[in-house]
């Protein structure tokens, strides 16, 4: 198939979105598939309010359907709500052309919580969005469950994955000369990612950040006793989290969580909040532990034996995420010949 992503969402960004696509594609592409993915960096781009360097695209709308008809796709999916994600769908629906969406914020919780933005008029601009489709891609039961209640329709399930060939227990002695038990959160470093409930708890050892964002000058001005390592990736990062002891993840918002897979491979247990996310990827599994007291949740993950952590993440495949993601799509041209024949 000839598969179309138009997701504002996209390289140079660096975010859970953009790990998920970009896995995604390279399993579509090694199963045969020709994938176009079409983000803000074929166009004008201006900063993003509060996040200045996530680029969105301004106008894209003649030029974007100009591409869409060039690459002359299968079928085509749109995964983020943004300027692409407006425009793309409205080639879309003009064209009668089937498209897919899929889930990755609670925009509505973040919204209401930060910037005082009514949850309900958030979530209607979501649901006008995805309704529109022809299959709204979700991570989890309790997602599915949660937006059925709200409206949402056609709803298909995509799971995610992790790469356990590079997130593996790796040799790390000496890259971490700190006081121990290690308390480590890999990830943004913004304020939705609610960072100051992990960096405020007392905890013996050290708590490390691994990660670049928005507020990472602020938080080391407020946190001087906290060790910032700034971003990583691949086998680096790999080492980090080996050599930690314990992964926290203090977000309430997540929709899915990779970190949360990437420590596991790592033989990193966890400690979370038990909200979306964590309570999905975790369950009741021995492999972390989820309490709104996250310091408890913290200091009873320490004896959590890393070889579970190792062989749980080890179920989660990115193949079979994107065989799932294959399944969901719906084939333009299957629909044209319902419409005409």
């Amino acid at each position: 198939m000839r598969i179309l992503i138009a997701s504002d969402a996209w390289y140079p960004q660096i975010n859970g979105v953009v790990r998920t696509l970009e896995a995604v594609v390279a399993e579509l592409d090694g199963l045969g598939h020709e994938v176009e993915v079409i983000g803000p960096d074929r166009f004008p781009t201006v900063p993003m309010p509060s996040y200045p360097e996530v680029r969105i695209a301004v106008a894209p709308g003649i030029k974007l359907a100009r591409l869409m008809d060039e690459f002359d796709p299968d079928a085509v999916h749109i995964p983020v709500e943004g300027p692409v994600g407006f425009a793309a769908r409205r080639h879309c629906l003009r064209r009668g052309w089937p498209f897919t969406t899929s889930y990755h914020t609670r925009a509505g919780v973040y919204f209401e919580e930060k910037f005082g933005v009514p949850h309900d008029l958030v979530l209607a601009l979501q649901r006008w969005f995805h309704n529109a489709g022809n299959g709204f891609m979700v991570q989890t039961d309790s997602l599915e469950r949660e937006l059925r209640t709200k409206g949402f329709v056609n709803i298909r399930r995509w799971c995610r994955g992790v790469d356990t060939e590079m997130f593996r227990p790796v040799e790390a002695e000496g890259l971490l000369d700190l006081p121990r038990p290690v308390f480590t959160y890999v990830g943004r470093v913004s304020a939705e990612k609610n960072l100051d409930d992990f960096l405020m708890l007392d905890l013996p050892g050290t708590k490390l950040v691994v990660g670049d964002g928005p507020q990472l000058a602020s938080y080391r001005e407020r946190y001087p006793d906290v060790v910032f390592a700034g971003w990583k990736k691949g086998e680096e990062l790999s080492r980090y989290y080996s050599a930690s002891d314990v992964f926290v993840l203090p977000s309430r918002f997540e929709t899915f969580g990779l970190v949360l897979l990437e420590a596991l491979a790592c033989g990193l247990p966890v400690a979370a909040y038990p909200v979306h996310g964590p309570v999905d990827v975790i369950g009741r599994a021995p492999v972390g532990v989820l309490d709104n007291d996250l310091r408890h949740a913290a200091l009873r993950a320490l004896a959590i034996p890393r070889a579970l952590c190792r062989d749980f993440a080890l179920r989660f495949s990115w193949r079979r995420s994107a065989e799932e993601f294959l399944g969901n799509l719906r084939p333009i041209r299957e629909q044209a010949s319902r419409a005409y024949g």
